[in-house]
């Protein structure tokens, strides 16, 4: 293994990194108990190094079940939290960068569906709150409200892992064009979703708005679920998947519990934009999106 990084050190110093970003997708399977989430998850960040991944991505609330009436018990505050402290250490024991999915985030008297980023010295590098919280009622079939107990956050988050510049969003934020054009504005080359879609959305929707944004944006999209669990409570679609610039679905996961390691080609980012030039096309001279947030 040693003889193989150090040989990958050499080829990027030689000819560069900026082609390509080795990736990993988990999708992981949660139960209730919280260790048991967390030591799992770090299993999978050390196969992804195994795998020689630059960055691995953990699905939305991998250390808890996913529900309203669990956010509060399973929530920690950032970075202090068991969940966080455990991701840091094991980002830095192998190297890697990691998106540590999402987990329940406890700050004062508020909750928050929150993704954390750390880069491979262990240092968190960003965080993402869930900005769109998923409040639906689809008649007969789902009602689900995150507002019950969840706060939005306000701020768009981006970050760089080798020259890949990612923008990122957690599950609902992906139904939201006007958030993925903004990240688009801002030169992202990828966009990240640790999501849950259900079983009644994720058929109908999970590939399609993945695509969706690949297309409009002309970047690579990826969305990480949790496994599909049974019993009671919110089933999660699972169905992981790395959607091109061309929205060509890359990699698709089944249901069950694994891992995904692909590299990606970021060249192909710009020669899709160069092909068909829509950014440069658009008449932002009668309309636009524009950030009204924070700076």
């Amino acid at each position: 293994m040693k003889l193989v990084n150090s040989l990958r050190q050499v080829v990027n110093q030689a000819f560069g990194t900026m082609a390509s970003l080795r990736i990993s997708l988990v999708q992981l399977a949660v139960g209730n108990d919280k260790a048991v989430n967390i030591s799992r998850a770090v299993s999978f960040i050390q196969r992804a190094k195994e795998e020689q991944a630059d960055l691995v991505v953990l699905p939305e609330c991998f250390n808890s079940p996913y529900g309203t009436s669990h956010f509060s018990a399973y929530a920690e505050n950032i970075p202090e939290g068991e969940t966080s402290i455990a991701l840091s250490q094991a980002a830095k024991e192998y190297g890697i960068h990691l998106i540590g999915g999402t987990i329940p985030e406890r700050d004062g008297d508020k909750l928050y569906n929150t993704s954390t980023v750390w880069d491979h010295q262990g240092n968190l590098i960003a965080k993402h709150r869930k900005m769109h919280l998923f409040d639906i009622d689809i008649k007969g079939k789902m009602t689900f409200r995150e507002s019950d107990t969840l706060s939005p956050g306000n701020e768009l988050t981006t970050f760089k892992v080798k020259d890949c510049k990612i923008g990122l969003g957690i599950c609902y934020d992906i139904r939201f064009e006007e958030m993925a054009r903004l990240y688009r504005n801002l030169g992202c080359q990828m966009l990240i979703y640790p999501a849950a879609f259900n079983m009644t959305t994720g058929p109908l929707h999970w590939s399609l708005l993945q695509r969706a944004r690949a297309n409009d944006n002309q970047l690579f999209v990826a969305c990480v679920s949790p496994a599909r669990g049974e019993g009671a409570g919110y089933i999660a679609w699972g169905h992981t998947q790395l959607t091109s610039p061309w929205a060509k679905v890359l990699h698709e996961m089944d249901e069950k519990e694994g891992i995904v390691t692909c590299d990606v080609d970021l060249k192909m980012v710009e020669e899709v934009r160069a092909q068909i030039p829509v950014f440069s096309q658009r008449r932002t001279d009668l309309y636009d999106t524009i950030w009204k947030g924070k700076k």
